[in-house]
């Protein structure tokens, strides 16, 4: 048996925005991560993922399934012929919570495969098979899961451009706190690209907006200036209420975070649910934990950007 795992990952600055050729910023998150775990088998390929309540024969899946894409992807890669395998999923990262979750299956399973058959594959295929499963996740998604995850570090990220890493000249705290609440990430994007149409000049005012802030942001990283780097935050977050992509929970995640000595705050991901992060420094983290937690956070992740 062999075992192969990717990370979560969480957009520090603009998600939404990143559709539309604006850069942003994302890194992964060791503390959540998919396993996949793959044995020899007796017949067929069989795939039990019980966090998505799968339970089947590869052959039975449609062919729309993103894990039946990966798993032909791979072998259309490579021209290894199809063996029985028996393949257990499992993940710690929240699904629809804007953690990656979906990309982090995809790059979990190549992985895995890759190392079954010893075989070698580079993160630029790893990270191109895994963007045409997201496809099938979110219909036109941005790329930057995939890239971040398939990578595993920092990039500052401009869809269809050369990827990019930075430095991180100043370690950083940031809190994920969870709403507890799915959001279909697909039907966000969406949303905005409806009022993007609808309204250019206004909604994609914001968008660009967005991307004037996250070019900052990555200043601020390089030079390791957090106070400025919380208030960006902050800024990116209003971009987002603009573009109708907060909630009601979300917004109180934040303001609590806020309130209790964070430097800064916004939501990660797709929103209308999902996660919010917060950036403190090393002093507050008990207590704004704490405080998220009273205020409705399911659970709330602690991690350090390097």
């Amino acid at each position: 048996m062999i075992t192969a795992s990717a990370s979560g990952k969480i957009i520090l600055f603009g998600e939404h925005a990143v559709v539309y050729g604006q850069p942003a910023i994302a890194v992964p998150v060791e503390q959540v991560a998919t396993t996949v775990q793959i044995e020899q088998g007796t017949k067929g390929i069989w795939i039990d993922a019980p966090g998505i309540s799968l339970s089947a024969d590869l052959s039975t899946l449609a062919a729309t399934h993103p894990i039946k894409k990966v798993i032909l992807d791979f072998f259309g890669l490579t021209n290894i012929p199809q063996t029985p395998l028996k393949i257990q999923v499992t993940s710690t990262i929240p699904i629809a919570s804007g953690l990656g979750s979906g990309a982090a299956v995809s790059v979990a399973l190549l992985r895995g495969l890759s190392l079954f058959y010893k075989i070698t594959i580079t993160a630029e295929q790893i990270n191109a098979i895994a963007f045409e499963a997201e496809k099938i996740h979110h219909g036109t998604p941005s790329g930057i899961d995939n890239t971040v995850i398939a990578f595993s570090r920092p990039v500052y990220y401009i869809k269809n451009q050369r990827l990019e890493t930075f430095t991180v000249r100043r370690p950083f705290h940031i809190l994920i706190a969870d709403t507890g609440i799915s959001a279909l990430t697909k039907v966000a994007v969406g949303d905005v690209r409806a009022l993007v149409e609808r309204d250019p000049l206004v909604y994609g005012n914001w968008i660009e907006q967005i991307g004037q802030i996250v070019s900052s942001a990555k200043m601020c990283i390089e030079n390791g200036e957090l106070i400025e780097l919380g208030s960006l935050m902050t800024q990116n977050q209003t971009a987002l209420s603009h573009l109708t992509v907060s909630s009601p929970e979300l917004d109180t995640l934040i303001t609590t975070a806020m309130t209790h000595g964070a430097l800064g705050a916004k939501l990660s991901g797709g929103g209308r649910g999902g996660n919010c992060i917060a950036l403190v420094d090393e002093s507050s983290i008990e207590k704004v934990t704490a405080e998220l937690l009273k205020a409705g956070a399911k659970n709330v992740v602690h991690t350090l950007i390097t």
